[in-house]
């Protein structure tokens, strides 16, 4: 059931995001497992892995930030997937970034926007935990094509064409 799961999952699109924990908990992860859940109160969720360092991140800083990666930023989406990279501040320190002004957590520049959040709750769920997150500020970047994961592919996506051509297999 699990390999079928996962098969069927990879044909859902999804849009790329990293989440970010800032202070004493400095980490980032690569999250397609994210979505708004409520506009009022403004919520947004986002699905952790129980072995993942982010876990124990967010609950303990209580807040984080999430960056929506555009399609120039494939390099960035593999980066915080790394499970080989450095962990704390050194995994940022090739990362144009800033720091959160409500969070405190890594903001990533070029992003086509951010939000930051403090956690409300968190409901574990199978070998996950759900974060719910309230969200403190949303601010867009600039327009551009989108990053999406389907298929086991970073993809992206573009607004401004015509529907039949708007999604691309990024190289």
């Amino acid at each position: 059931m699990r390999s079928s799961l996962r098969e069927v999952m990879s044909r859902f699109a999804t849009g790329v995001t990293v989440v970010t924990v800032g202070g004493e908990y400095v980490h980032g992860m690569t999250a397609n497992a994210f979505t708004s859940v409520s506009l009022d109160p403004p919520l947004v969720l986002c699905c952790v892995a129980h072995s993942a360092v982010m876990h124990g991140a967010i609950g303990a800083a209580g807040r984080f930030a999430v960056s929506v990666l555009g399609a120039e930023q494939e390099a960035v989406a593999r980066h915080f997937a790394d499970k080989n990279r450095p962990l704390g501040s050194t995994q940022f320190a090739d990362v144009d970034w800033r720091p959160g002004p409500l969070s405190g957590a890594p903001l990533i520049s070029g992003a086509l926007g951010w939000l930051e959040c403090a956690l409300d709750r968190s409901h574990e769920s199978g070998d996950h935990t759900i974060f719910l997150g309230s969200v403190l500020d949303a601010r867009c970047g600039d327009e551009g094509p989108g990053l999406l994961f389907y298929n086991g592919s970073f993809c992206s996506v573009d607004a401004a064409g015509p529907a039949p051509h708007r999604v691309r297999t990024l190289q």
